[in-house]
């Protein structure tokens, strides 16, 4: 497998991971009734600051997940793979695993600037597949 792959299958693990910690999060406050249930007349409950901000995260890399796969479907199928793509990669990679600290625990501005890293190197990837 190549690098950019398999850093992509960890990004995938890395959303799971997130998943996981929101629900856990998430059935703890609201309680497994509530959240296991239809909700089909229940008001919305609010999460504290932090589950709503792990909440936010999650969304985020689902957000980059897709332009983060499209960037290694292109390296990869186009055959421009090579050390600063894989380098790329992995910077994105890292940069989602500290992105969700950042983000739970409020880290201003510094969640803002690991976003920016990550998506700076999907966008890289992208671009020097074109050229």
């Amino acid at each position: 497998m190549t690098p950019e792959l398999t850093a992509l299958a960890l990004a995938a693990l890395l959303q799971a991971l997130q998943f996981l910690a929101l629900a856990i999060m998430a059935n703890r406050e609201l309680g497994p009734r509530y959240t296991t249930g239809p909700r089909d007349d229940a008001p919305p409950r609010p999460l504290s600051p932090v589950a709503g901000r792990l909440q936010r995260a999650l969304s985020n890399h689902f957000e980059g997940l897709i332009l983060f796969t499209v960037a290694v479907v292109v390296v990869s199928l186009s055959g421009q793979a090579g050390g600063f793509t894989a380098a790329c990669a992995w910077i994105y990679l890292v940069a989602r695993a500290l992105y969700v600290p950042a983000y739970a625990f409020g880290w201003s501005p510094w969640r803002s600037v690991i976003w920016g890293v990550g998506f700076s190197a999907t966008l890289s990837m992208i671009v020097v597949a074109l050229i």
